[in-house]
């Protein structure tokens, strides 16, 4: 069987973010402190805080959105959601204007405030929050002018910290890996990267999901991973939000998004299985290579094994069998 663990290895670390571990926290901290110098908001006992996948550890290369969660401990019962996004919308405007093209920086969403980095390339979004009562929080609802949806992020760092450690710190690393399989897998098309990891969530805590290595797990989630796409898709069975019991994950894809993913994850899982078994190391990390495609700089995550060439051929032998000379000089000794 081909493990590659050397070539795991090679591969997360080139799909770990480079410089955006220095932009992502900088691009944050500029938004929070905007937040939080606002005399309303600091009425309203105004605290951001840093959550999503990048507060996960489960961020890859490149990271093109910061997520920032503004707790609201102290906002009045009577101020609305709308409310909220509109001084949202002017503190950050006033802060951060146009950029160098004229176009405003601050963009008003569903549910929160995007305001781009263009020095940065990536952006952050400014999620506002109230207490929900349970310590857990809401936040805007989609299209209404004054109805809020729970949500627990705290909750999710803390879940996934606890199945790593579970799991000889394998989880982070094998949902490293599913995230950078599905942008291989459907690019910028949607289900996205955080519904593939609350699967690899609810794979793992069902169980079923093991390995003793990095390839024995990555194979094993992505086949389990694959079956609950399986059934979100034809069956309509939902993936459970781990944070909040009896509340599910809420996505939005089309309807063929949705089946491209399907057939997609279950070929992948097909592929991943087979390599695994293969006993030829060349043609196992050819298959794996696919799957993982290029990271956000474009460079091939998965290298070959020592001994092979990029098409997964083995190198011929720099010495024929038989020869009298060798690159060191002749087969003498003494």
């Amino acid at each position: 069987m081909a493990h590659l663990k050397q070539q795991f290895k090679d591969a997360l670390s080139s799909i770990e973010p480079g410089d955006d571990k220095t932009n992502a926290p900088e691009a944050h901290r500029l938004v929070r402190d905007a937040l939080k110098a606002d005399s309303k908001l600091a009425e309203y006992g105004v605290n951001p805080i840093l959550i999503g996948s990048y507060k996960r550890n489960m961020s890859i290369r490149r990271i093109k959105d910061v997520d920032v969660f503004v707790r609201l401990p102290d906002v009045p019962s009577d101020v609305t959601s709308t409310d909220i996004l509109d001084r949202f919308f002017k503190v950050l405007h006033a802060e951060f204007g146009t950029d160098a093209d004229g176009h405003r920086r601050t963009k008003r969403q569903d549910r929160s405030l995007q305001v781009s980095f263009p020095e940065y390339d990536l952006y952050v979004d400014a999620v506002p929050a109230r207490p929900y009562g349970d310590g857990t929080w809401e936040i805007p609802q989609k299209g209404d002018e004054n109805e809020w949806v729970r949500t627990n992020p705290d909750g999710l760092t803390d879940l996934s910290s606890t199945m790593n450690a579970d799991h000889d710190e394998y989880y982070v690393p094998t949902v490293k890996l599913l995230r950078q399989t599905r942008r291989a897998l459907l690019g910028t098309k949607k289900p996205g990267g955080f519904f593939i990891e609350m699967a690899a969530y609810q794979a793992f805590d069902s169980g079923a999901v093991s390995g003793n290595d990095q390839a024995e797990y990555y194979v094993s989630a992505l086949w389990e991973v694959s079956k609950i796409v399986e059934n979100f898709v034809t069956y309509g069975i939902a993936v459970t939000d781990p944070t909040l019991p009896g509340h599910t994950i809420h996505i939005r894809a089309t309807d063929d998004e949705l089946d491209t993913a399907r057939t997609r994850f279950n070929d992948a899982a097909t592929s991943a299985a087979a390599a695994l078994a293969e006993e030829d190391a060349g043609k196992a990390a050819l298959a794996f290579r696919k799957l993982l495609g290029k990271n956000g700089d474009g460079d091939t995550i998965f290298p070959m094994p020592p001994g092979f060439n990029e098409d997964g051929s083995k190198k011929a032998s720099a010495v024929s069998p038989g020869a009298r000379v060798v690159p060191a000089g002749k087969r003498t000794f003494g």
